[in-house]
């Protein structure tokens, strides 16, 4: 049976035929159907769910599979696991056990079409640095990368790095010419580092906005340079904690609609009960509601929601369109990171989600293809 939905772009109500995993037909439909289809939501920051950590080292196929299960619940099609700041062998088995489970999981292999390494080479200071364990902090290292990029089957697609760190800009340069998307975050550069580091590549800004200091200076500070870079996109996480709505609607202003991508940061503890955990050797609680912050401070460590929630609370923090925020959350992260953009049109892969929306409220999902 076709998908009978409002489109997310039009409004208009459609019918999607599919067939063995590719839009087949789309036309208008003669129902009044109350749902929404858009393309699938993809995520380039996630960090795992459910108690899982891409980053710990029992990681197992079997976890990283239900990492992707849950993401799917909340309509992100595919995504990019993300492992954080850790020791060299942390980090080496998390992305063995993610290239081991996608090469013998042929579905899965289209869920995840590449990894995001956020770390170790950030700030060490505390605010900039986040939840990022401190003793792992240190500067880019080439020879360790590669051996990172070895265990991942050559797919580490991003890597967040602080410009200000030895070293930095040249292994930017190093990165982009192997085909790296760069990614600044987790930093207190200047100015001029900043602008270095666009000159040698970097691409976009990793949840501009957070990863910072309680206090900055009114002028210059590492955000608004970052704003002002045109070369750079920025990520952010519109989860409700992370950015108040008046600089969720500042930061989409600045960069626009196309050069603004939404990612959750779902941490290892999104979607899990109230209550205190041990996650990256730190004590964090995850707060009625679903805040997640490091136990007893008010420093966040990660969200504890997903790209479903984020994309309803664009539309009411900065004003968009529907579509524009379906689009952050889906084309953008693709275009992005090189991938093919998925549309609503026959031949396209059927990597759909359907949705309950009305304007104001949240997205509810129903399903993903």
């Amino acid at each position: 049976m076709p998908i009978h939905a409002r489109h997310y772009a039009t409004g208009q109500p459609v019918a999607v035929a599919v067939e063995r995993g590719r839009i087949s037909a789309v036309g208008p439909s003669d129902q009044d159907p109350t749902g929404w289809v858009a393309p699938a939501f993809f995520d380039p920051q996630i960090n795992g769910c459910l108690g899982i950590s891409f980053n710990s080292p029992a990681l197992t196929p079997d976890q990283v599979r239900a990492v992707a299960d849950e993401c799917r619940k909340h309509g992100i099609g595919a995504f990019c696991p993300t492992l954080i700041t850790g020791g060299f062998e942390a980090i080496r088995h998390g992305f063995a056990t993610l290239t081991k489970a996608v090469e013998s999981d042929p579905e899965l292999r289209g869920r995840i079409p590449g990894y995001h390494l956020e770390g170790p080479y950030l700030s060490a200071e505390d605010g900039p640095r986040g939840a990022h364990p401190r003793e792992h902090a240190r500067d880019p290292d080439w020879d360790e990368f590669r051996r990172w990029q070895d265990a991942a089957g050559g797919k580490i697609l991003m890597v967040t790095v602080a410009p200000e760190r030895a070293g930095a800009i040249s292994f930017i340069e190093k990165l982009t010419a192997a085909g790296v998307v760069v990614a600044i975050g987790h930093t207190m550069a200047t100015g001029d580092q900043i602008r270095a580091a666009v000159r040698a590549g970097a691409k976009t800004s990793t949840h501009l906005g957070n990863g910072a200091h309680a206090v900055l200076p009114r002028h210059p500070n590492y955000i608004w340079d970052q704003l002002a870079e045109d070369g750079l996109w920025a990520s952010i996480i519109p989860d409700g904690y992370h950015l108040p709505p008046a600089v969720v609607k500042c930061i989409v202003r600045a960069k626009g609609v196309n050069r603004t991508l939404i990612t959750c940061d779902a941490s290892s503890l999104a979607g899990m009960p109230a209550g205190r955990y041990r996650e990256w050797g730190t004590d964090l609680e995850v707060l009625p509601g679903g805040k997640v912050v490091v136990a007893g401070t008010p420093f966040l460590a990660g969200s504890g929601h997903f790209t479903d929630l984020c994309v309803g609370n664009v539309v009411r923090f900065a004003g968009v369109s529907l579509a524009d925020a379906v689009d952050m959350a889906s084309a953008r992260p693709r275009q992005l990171l090189g991938l093919p953009v998925t549309t609503i049109e026959p031949g396209q892969p059927a990597d759909l989600v359907v949705f309950d929306w009305e304007p104001g409220g949240d997205v509810v999902v129903r399903d993903v293809l």
